[in-house]
């Protein structure tokens, strides 16, 4: 087996090394705990070396998990959603998650053929925490998503047990997360490079709404071939240099991904900003291959949806789907960055039947981005940029979208700023057309303000 040799500089993420990420400002941690109430914690179990014997090892695997609502999500539920790029992967409980729009149970990520151990792990903890389940309470699926580690680890022997579940969401805290060779992701590989658990966030101008959308990916997809890092074309470059170097030929990997949000939206809006993840994970250079799984968890933590009430309704925050447009765009660069930030901060592996998964070489990346730095020198990033045409005036009643708040948006003669539309017909009892009749403006009728005329002018004042 040929390798290459190993760098020996300090693993970085993918912003250190000046790569063109996008427009958006990340938030504090660069991190899916950016968004309020976001825990991530791992188990990582790494044990043994040498052949292939089942069951006993070598052992490259463990769990990821991310509690919602700060892990009282069971009582307290919150609207989520989800999309399948590709199925040939699993994430259980998301039929029930698209069917119902909640999440209601941690998410855990783990590798294939511990599916099973992980949801049990999860229901036990969620049956000790909430004696009720089952009797006072509806019982739980727990939503566990999977990726196929077996190049390096003994995935056939099931090693994941019920204190790894534990240990990952009892360590589940906020701030900084531990990337790359960890959790869930210890035995994971992308573009056939050591890949595994990778985070990311974006924090919206109060222009755009403010909120904070962060993503984390456990990630094990691709081919060397098709790496794009930052847009570049990284991959081809590397593969003839890694031409040598043993890799897995039959499975092309799969990636589950898990985006939250403080944004106020409902379930069928999660499931349209999780279908942009994938167009996060092809910048990085996926296919969507025949047999690759791509599926996306999403939730937003604006609207608490509770298990117990004795109300018969609950009202909820909405954002206008016109005002989607934005977080759209910042879920594909964090999904992006987040990938990338599995790769760069991955350390070389050695797994069954010593099957080798490099790690990224941060000093090829480098020399790319340096030969390109002009390149990016000259584009002057704005933020608050919009895509409406440049113009000296604008009509005073024009949707003046991405420029205003939320809050302070004005109406206009067909729609309000909450998106209600406005009547454009007379009422019945209004000669059509007719400004002088007995409900019109001169007559001193009563016209609701805001409502357009027939003329398109607003009556009331703005």
């Amino acid at each position: 087996m040929v390798r290459i040799p190993e760098e020996t500089g300090p693993r970085v993420r993918a912003r250190e090394l000046g790569l063109p990420l996008g427009r958006f400002k990340t938030g504090k941690y660069n991190a899916i705990t950016d968004v309020e109430g976001v825990l991530v914690g791992h188990s990582t179990i790494i044990q043994g070396a040498g052949p292939l014997k089942p069951g006993h090892g070598p052992v490259r695997t463990g769990v990821t998990a991310i509690l919602p609502n700060l892990g009282n999500i069971f009582m307290d539920r919150m609207s989520g959603g989800g999309f399948v790029l590709n199925g040939a992967g699993e994430v259980s409980g998301m039929t029930q998650l698209m069917e119902w729009g909640l999440i209601e149970t941690p998410i855990l990520l783990t590798n294939t053929m511990a599916v099973g151990a992980v949801s049990d792990g999860v229901a036990r903890y969620l049956v000790q925490r909430y004696p009720g389940i089952g009797d006072e309470h509806d019982v739980i699926i727990p939503v566990v998503g999977e990726c196929d580690d077996s190049w390096l680890n003994d995935i056939s022997g099931r090693h994941v047990r019920q204190e790894h579940v534990l240990e990952a969401i009892n360590n589940a805290a906020t701030g900084p997360v531990r990337e790359g060779n960890v959790g869930g992701g210890t035995g994971m590989v992308t573009c056939d490079f050591k890949g595994g658990i990778g985070t990311s966030s974006r924090k919206l101008p109060e222009v755009l709404g403010g909120y904070t959308l962060g993503v984390l990916v456990m990630s094990n997809f691709g081919k060397m071939h098709n790496l794009r890092v930052g847009g570049l074309p990284v991959g081809e470059v590397l593969a003839e240099k890694f031409k040598n170097t043993p890799h897995r030929g039959k499975s092309y990997g799969s990636i589950i991904a898990v985006v939250a949000t403080d944004a106020p939206l409902l379930s069928h809006q999660i499931n349209r900003l999780c279908k942009r993840v994938g167009l996060g994970i092809g910048r990085v250079g996926s296919y969507a291959a025949h047999g690759s799984g791509e599926i996306v968890v999403g939730f937003s933590t604006a609207n608490i949806i509770p298990r117990r009430t004795q109300k018969m309704v609950y009202k909820m925050k909405i954002l206008l789907d016109q005002r989607l447009d934005p977080l759209y765009e910042a879920v594909m660069e964090a999904t992006e960055e987040a990938i990338l930030n599995a790769m760069c901060m991955a350390t070389p592996m050695t797994g069954v039947n010593d099957n080798y998964s490099p790690a990224l070489p941060l000093d090829e990346v480098r020399r790319f981005v340096d030969a390109c730095r002009p390149i990016f020198a000259s584009v002057k990033k704005r933020p608050h940029q919009t895509s409406a045409p440049a113009s000296k005036e604008r009509p005073s009643d024009e949707d003046r979208e991405g420029e205003v708040t939320v809050s302070s948006a004005l109406p206009t003669n067909v729609r309000g700023a909450e998106g209600i539309p406005f009547p454009t017909r007379p009422a019945p009892n209004e000669p059509d057309g007719d400004p002088e009749g007995p409900s019109g403006p001169e007559s001193g009728g009563n016209v609701p303000p805001g409502t357009a005329d027939p003329e398109g002018s607003s009556s009331g004042g703005r």
